[in-house]
């Protein structure tokens, strides 16, 4: 029954590392970069939430409200400012650049708020939880960390292939050329790319801090994960994204429930055996151009 519990436990985590994995599976997705401030970023959300926390005392899910939206906008600007014009220059230069923007932001949130461990609270919500059975039970806060990580991905999904902006945004991706002659501004569709993206970035790292404890050098940890679980699904695949998280959270729960400490290991082992034997991922074909 311990293997069940941390099974269904880890399930509950890939939600988090899916919703954590969406904007940089977006952004690979659509303009095949790989954002390396990604983790730096969704701590720098966490730190924004803890902010209006403490000096407002709004409630950690209030907050989303702001840190989403300042989020999406600072993302529409940086690729407007800063991606688009290092894009032009070669594809190892925006590399360069997010990787400069990830060392700049920690380097900032450790003057900030210094290398003390942060969380934000919940009150009671941290510790309620649902009995399944008489010897397994599920957090609340986990089970709604999963719900939000897969209606991310559903939505993400559902305005790609449904919608006028994202069939534009995934033609863009496809061939920007074609897309340009028939009028579209792929700058702005770019643009309005990165802010989803950072939008949803700052959505997981809200709900990283509030699921666990958080530093300004976290942000590397977060990034792994998230790439991991980028590459375990397939580079640019949605439902990818969510199998591959669910994939990882269990690998990491099952092994520190064999051994605590091989539960990290147990999860990169996962991705490095996936890696060797099926290097396009689980879902190769489900991208999103």
């Amino acid at each position: 029954m311990n293997l069940v519990n941390a099974a269904i436990q880890g399930v509950l985590l890939g939600g988090l590392y899916a919703l954590l994995a969406a904007g940089l599976s977006l952004i690979f997705g659509v303009m095949r970069l790989v954002n390396l401030a990604h983790g730096a970023f969704a701590v720098t959300a966490a730190y924004g939430s803890l902010l209006l926390v403490q000096h407002a005392g709004w409630h950690p899910l209030v907050t989303l409200a702001v840190v989403v939206p300042a989020f999406a906008a600072a993302g529409f600007g940086l690729q407007r400012g800063i991606l688009t014009r290092a894009a032009a220059r070669g594809p190892l230069v925006p590399l360069l650049v997010t990787f400069g923007l990830a060392v700049t932001v920690e380097s900032l949130l450790l003057t900030a708020f210094t290398a003390d461990s942060r969380t934000l609270p919940v009150g009671q919500l941290s510790v309620a939880s649902v009995r399944l059975t008489d010897t397994v039970s599920v957090g609340v806060l986990p089970l709604l960390t999963f719900a939000v990580g897969v209606v991310a991905v559903l939505g993400l999904q559902w305005f790609l292939f449904r919608t006028p902006a994202g069939r534009l945004m995934r033609a863009t991706s496809d061939d920007g050329e074609a897309a340009r002659i028939v009028g579209a501004d792929d700058g702005r569709v770019y643009a309005t790319a990165t802010a989803i993206a950072l939008g949803l970035v700052a959505l997981a790292g809200v709900f990283l801090g509030i699921r666990g404890t958080f530093v300004p050098s976290s942000g590397a940890g977060v990034l792994l994960f998230a790439f991991e679980t980028v590459v375990i699904g397939g580079l640019g695949s949605l439902w990818g994204t969510l199998a591959g998280g669910v994939l990882l959270g269990v690998a990491q729960l099952v092994g520190a429930a064999i051994d605590p400490a091989v539960g990290v290991l147990a999860g990169h082992l996962v991705f490095l055996v996936l890696l060797a034997a099926r290097p396009q991922g689980l879902f190769p074909k489900a991208v999103i151009a």
